[in-house]
């Protein structure tokens, strides 16, 4: 069994900018976390061993955006989201809700995605609601997310299409949770607009892992 969360003194916690992507909750009724220590270790573990990781570090590397240690920050986090990205400091993983190794090498590779779009966008706005619905698009197809695994464990399964579904479901909540996008269709909307496109875009993979 998972750790507990760690009791942690209230204090005001550093959050991410509006419109910076985060990977939303879905399927879970209870969040099971675990120790910021233990957290740690599985993020070094998964930078070191785990292949979609250390792939997705490498390309950002060769892209001009080589990361440090650093760049990977562990905290208690207030919303029910499993990670984020916070341009420009770096990716975010929320020890309370994420307890297992697959738990987070989905998280990172999910928010390396985005970070990767960072890097190599220069005129990427996440206040624009098009452009990080092609960043959530692209996250949920790579990073794993919507594997038979993943969505078997939500209890979504279909026979055809279950995957794209899964894909626009997800960049869908994630884009929702952007109080630029969040009023009525917006999330949806932008979704619909850029699906083909972004969905098409599997770099720095030459096809979908």
């Amino acid at each position: 069994m998972a750790a507990q969360p760690e009791q942690q003194p209230q204090q005001q916690q550093q959050q991410p900018p509006a419109g910076a992507p985060q990977e939303p909750a879905e399927g879970k009724a209870v969040w099971q976390g675990t120790s910021a220590e233990h957290a740690q270790q599985m993020v070094d573990k998964a930078t070191q061993r785990n292949p979609m990781v250390k792939f997705m570090l490498d390309k950002m590397a060769e892209a001009g955006c080589g990361v440090g240690k650093e760049f990977i920050q562990i905290e208690n986090c207030t919303a029910e989201v499993g990670g984020g990205f916070r341009p420009p400091d770096g990716v975010v993983i929320c020890h309370n809700h994420l307890s297992s190794q697959e738990e987070i090498n989905h998280a990172l590779t999910h928010e390396l995605v985005h970070a990767y779009d960072h890097c190599r966008a220069s005129n990427l706005d996440w206040t624009n609601c098009q452009h990080h619905a092609c960043s959530e698009i692209r996250a949920a197809m790579l990073s794993g997310d919507c594997d038979f695994k993943m969505e078997l464990l939500r209890g979504n399964v279909a026979l055809r299409g279950q995957f794209q579904k899964c894909v626009r479901r997800r960049a869908e909540l994630s884009v929702s949770m952007n109080p630029h996008c969040s009023r009525g269709r917006m999330a949806a909307a932008a979704v619909d607009a850029v699906f083909d496109r972004c969905f098409a875009d599997t770099a720095p993979f030459d096809r979908i892992p």
